[in-house]
This record gives structure tokens, sequence and C-alpha cells, in this order.
């Protein structure tokens, strides 16, 4: 059986080929009445017609691609945000190519270029250590969104959880329970999340009146988390809570907290930040800040599909900051007599 054409469509629907392609495409559909676009639809559904998104490209200029970059794939924290993402833009027709960078700024930078090569029609960026006058000249006119960090690149949007507010909120509960001396396992400082949670931490503790100790972690992971524990606690402090920039920190002190026989909540409380998926199943369930994923994927969409209009040059820069709470577990308590 030969393979259906746009113009048997276009017979089968009652419209012009023209109209076809105007239904069938992304970015003009919206010039056609619903009840067009839905006829066409319904007769490429039952002829089994697919658009030949190579050949449209050719002429719109569009590849109907976006490129992500994360940090870590092996992270809990990212697959919901690439679901929301995914369900945001595959409704409007695009495709999501996810690449992995280590958070390796040499590998940033090659994915970047990689991707601009392939004809990417926009960015969504998980992970970026680029600064002004690093950025590649051709990304300058691609639509870019950061997710979950913030840059000094003015031409980059970026959707971010409400750190001030969240990490306040940490601090309060800890001070409510007692504690008096607080520490702060912090992200990597050449990342936005670093920098914006350690600021945020000494800030509140200081208008809190308590003890604020940092230890600063190579990087937001489990062994990072871990080798800043052995750090902090090697240090002589009267610290009674720690909260730990990701959970995957808070995973690595943990683990040392056991190793050295210090018993979570009853000798000292941990908070995480995220609320990753099964972090309520550890012994002790981790209370920690749920950071709206999902939410954050569809927002970067959104954002980059406004990008992606006729108007992109007026709307880039932007920034969101979705609302985070903190989620209290077992792992928080008053501090030892």
């Amino acid at each position: 059986m030969a393979r259906p054409t746009m113009m048997d469509v276009a017979d089968l629907a009652g419209v012009a080929r023209s109209t076809v392609s105007r239904a069938l495409g992304p970015d003009t559909r919206h010039l056609l009445s619903q009840d067009t676009v839905q006829r066409v639809e319904a007769a490429a559904e039952e002829l089994g017609y697919r658009l030949n998104a190579l050949a449209r490209g050719l002429r719109t200029q569009r590849s109907a691609t976006i490129g992500m970059l994360v940090p870590d794939l092996t992270n809990p924290f990212f697959p919901p945000i690439v679901r929301g993402l995914e369900d945001t833009l595959g409704s409007e027709g695009y495709t999501l190519i996810v690449v992995n960078t280590d958070n390796d700024e040499a590998r940033e930078k090659a994915a970047l270029e990689k991707l601009l090569h392939q004809q990417v029609d926009g960015f969504v960026l998980a992970t970026v250590h680029l600064q002004p006058d690093g950025l590649p000249d051709a990304i300058r006119n691609v639509p870019s969104v950061l997710v979950n960090r913030r840059s000094d690149v003015d031409q980059l949007s970026s959707v971010v959880p409400h750190d001030e507010a969240a990490v306040r909120e940490v601090v309060q509960h800890l001070t409510d329970l007692g504690h008096r001396s607080l520490a702060h396992v912090a992200g990597p400082q050449a990342l936005s999340t670093g920098r914006d949670r350690r600021t945020a931490f000494e800030r509140a503790c200081g208008e809190a009146g308590v003890e604020a100790v940092v230890e600063v972690a190579d990087g937001f992971t489990v062994p990072a988390g871990a080798e800043a524990a052995e750090r902090l606690l090697d240090r002589d402090t009267d610290v009674t809570g720690i909260f730990a920039a990701n959970d995957l920190l808070a995973l690595g002190v943990l683990r040392v907290l056991r190793e050295r026989g210090v018993r979570v909540p009853e000798d000292l409380s941990l908070v995480g930040y995220n609320d990753m998926p099964l972090v309520e199943m550890l012994d002790p369930p981790l209370t920690t800040v749920k950071v709206p994923q999902y939410q954050m994927g569809r927002e970067a969409a959104r954002l980059l599909l406004e990008e992606l209009g006729e108007e992109a040059s007026s709307l880039r820069g932007r920034s969101v900051q979705l609302p985070s709470h903190l989620v209290v577990r077992g792992s928080t308590a008053p501090p030892p007599d």
C-alpha cells in the first residue's frame, strides 16, 4: 500500500494542500479555525499520515527540536523536570534532545556547539558555567531558558525555586526546635544554586541570632557531601543541625554520620533540599525543601515557546521564581540536652 501524501489528506478533509501543512504545523495551526485543524488531524489520523518534519524544516528554517543540557542524568531530581518539558514541548510538536555534561565546563561548551550545529530551535539549560564573554556567538540569537540555575548572561531567561524564602523556612524550623548552632553543607560556589542557598542561609542565621558554620562541597553529589561532612565534623563546633544544599549532599552527610555513630535526629538534625524521589523512604525519612520539579519543567517550556514566537528578542532575559516549601519528616528534632 502506498504511503499517504499531503494531497490525500487534503482530499479527505476537503481542504487545500497548503491548509494541511498549516494545520499540522505547531507554529502555524493557530492561523486556522479549530474546526479546520480538527478535520485535518482526523483525516491524517485515518490515513496514517505524518508531516515530513525534515522537509518542513527546510521551508521554515525550524528543526522542531530543543536541546537540553543536564549536569547529571543519574540525579533523580532532573527526570520530573524533563517530563514537564517533554509534556509541554511535545504538545506543540517539539522533540527534546537531552545531553549530560557532568557539570564540566568544557563538555558543556562542546555540547552547546554540537547542538547548534544540529540547528536546534532553542535550549533548556539545567547546567551553566558560561559567562557573558564566554557565550558562543551563535547562541546569542537562539532562545534559551535556564532551569534550576541563574546566570549573568542577559539573554538567558531562568526558572528557579524561591531559595531565599525556602532557606528561611529551614532555619526557622531548626531554631523553633531549639537549635542555636547550625551548619550548611553548601554546593559549589561557581553555581548559582550553591551561592544563593549559602547566602540565604547565612543571612537567615544572622537575623535569627544563631551561629552559622559553612562547609563548601566540591559538587552536588553523595561523595562530595560525605567529604564535606568529614571536614565539618573534624572542626571544633557545637553544631546540632546541618542543612545540605541538595538531597544528594544530605545523603553523603548521613552516610558519614552513621559511620561515626552519630544518630539522626537524636544527636544531630539533618535537612536536605529538592525533595527528590524516594527520600521519604530513608531511615529516618529526610526533612527537605520540596521543589516543584515538574512545574519547573513546564514553566521553562512555556517561556521558551514564547521566545520562539515572533517577538523573541523582547521576551529574553526574564526570571521566574517558583514557590518551594519545607516538608518536615523524621530527620529533624530538638537538640540533645
